[in-house]
């Protein structure tokens, strides 16, 4: 079947296969993430300067320049600095995982920032300890505090997989924007927004259930 000349069960084809290397980097930058942006969360509320001002660096850097950029530098700063090269894929997920950490940190930095001290000394008269008092009290209302936001990163994210065509890593744009060329035809691009829209549809849903089941948790 063709639509504007474009064969579409081939693009449907190349597209499926991209989608792929999508939820292989989407997946990939949130396991590794979310993780580190939790411990630069904590080095931001460190009392030490020598830890948290160096994290305050690191994330006004790599929030404050595009991602765009970030992608080149990874992909060929270590080659022409260090005579090293990690590959179009591994500075693909390298760059978007040092990224996306470093709104993650200020997004769960904000969620801890929530919790009213009082808990704290509440937890300390129980006789807890810190980490009972955050494991057990503090992080699953953080949890609770950041879902909303962390739900917009998770659908910025579905969307900024698209930058990584950048540094020809074949991903769904990628594959729209050659099929584009070759047909001169603008339909391999509305396919790809559907597939990005599909996705963020099924991550905004999972979001909302997530919430749901967090409703226990008012305060």
């Amino acid at each position: 079947m063709r639509i504007d000349n474009v064969p579409i069960d081939l693009l449907l084809k190349n597209m499926l296969s991209a989608t792929g290397t999508v939820l292989q980097i989407f997946f990939l930058t949130i396991v590794l993430s979310i993780p580190l942006g939790f411990l630069v969360a904590l080095a931001r509320r460190s009392r030490f300067k020598i830890i948290s001002f160096p994290t305050r660096i690191y994330q006004l850097v790599f929030r404050g320049t595009p991602l765009m950029l970030q992608l080149f530098f990874f992909m060929y700063g270590p080659y022409y600095i260090f005579d090293i090269g990690f590959g179009r894929f591994n500075a693909c997920i390298i760059a978007f995982v040092i990224n996306y950490a470093a709104y993650f940190g200020e997004i769960f930095r904000g969620g801890i920032a929530a919790i009213p001290k009082g808990q704290y000394e509440a937890a300390k008269v129980l006789g807890y300890s810190k980490i009972q008092t955050f494991m057990r009290i503090i992080l699953p209302q953080v949890v609770k505090h950041v879902m909303p936001a962390t739900g917009n990163e998770f659908m910025t994210l579905v969307k900024d997989t698209s930058l990584a065509q950048v540094i020809s890593v074949g991903e769904i744009y990628n594959v729209a924007t050659n099929a584009g060329a070759r047909y001169f035809s603008t339909v391999p691009l509305i396919v790809a927004g559907i597939f990005y829209l599909v996705m963020n549809t099924v991550v905004e849903m999972s979001f909302k259930v997530i919430e749901k089941k967090l409703d226990y948790y008012r305060t």
